[in-house]
């Protein structure tokens, strides 16, 4: 049976195309820049901001930041936030109409970033953001074309069930259990739609001229990678903290080696 193919290239597309990351910046407040410093930081610490803007005659020119703010005050000195705002640098604005796929890597170097709308600054975005519908849709897209290419690999590799007889009895058993309540329901396919991403992975694996295919330089290598995309499958569809017991960084790394090793999926054919 022929299976068609999605492409990491067409999700990419739609988001380099139609989702920007005003999907994802959230508003930056700001403060005059007369006001008092004192009344600055409670207020930052009652809305727990870490940095806010500085406005100057209607526009914002520059912000401040909470640290900064508090190590001014232990050292008893005050005044106007004026006296401390900093200027923004050229790295750290990015436009509002910035394709999100072009944020990951930049947020990968810096922990936020100021946006620009029509040369005012007007938002700011953190990795935190990345927590947000449009990132998870994208995750969740490159996952799942994932698990369908691993799918059609076993299917190309495995000709006619010979993966039954590599598949581990328990897991074999589970898959067919499920395949045999679709039938009760009417509406079982083929046996080896019912597999989970674990039963796919290993039988990937247990293929070895598929490394170098696939850009793994090793089963471990490659078990571990897979592991980690399935680790974030299930983080996605449970609604789940996408950097429980990880970072940003290794998130990010991650969503990129997804990426490549799609392209490296795609390329091989029947």
């Amino acid at each position: 049976m022929k299976q068609l193919k999605s492409r990491s290239q067409d999700l990419r597309s739609l988001f380099e195309n139609s989702i920007t990351i005003e999907y994802v910046a959230e508003p930056l407040k700001a403060v005059k820049a007369d006001a008092d410093i004192r009344e600055i930081i409670n207020w930052m610490e009652l809305q727990d901001f870490d940095v806010v803007g500085v406005e100057t005659e209607g526009s914002i020119t520059g912000y401040v930041e909470r640290s900064t703010l508090r190590e001014n005050l232990r050292e008893n000195q005050s005044g106007k936030c004026s006296n401390y705002q900093q200027v923004f640098h050229p790295q750290e604005l990015i436009a509002m109409s910035t394709p999100l796929m072009k944020l990951l890597p930049i947020l990968q170097q810096k922990s936020r970033l100021f946006v620009l709308d029509c040369n005012n600054v007007s938002g700011i975005i953190t990795c935190g953001d990345l927590q947000k519908a449009p990132v998870r849709m994208f995750l969740f897209g490159l996952v799942t074309l994932l698990e369908m290419n691993l799918l059609r690999l076993v299917r190309l590799y495995y000709p006619q069930d010979s993966w039954q007889k590599v598949l581990k009895p328990d897991r074999l058993e589970a898959a067919q259990k499920l395949w045999r309540e679709s039938q009760e329901r009417n509406e079982a396919t083929d046996l080896l739609d019912y597999l989970q991403f674990c039963d796919k992975r290993e039988l990937v694996l247990n293929q070895p001229e598929l490394f170098n295919k696939l850009g793994l330089n090793s089963k471990r290598s490659g078990e571990r990678f897979l592991k980690s995309a399935e680790h974030l499958r299930n983080r996605l569809a449970h609604a789940q903290n996408l950097v429980s017991g990880s970072s940003w960084q290794d998130l990010i790394s991650l969503a990129e080696g997804l990426e490549r090793l799609l392209i490296h999926c795609e390329e091989i054919e029947y």
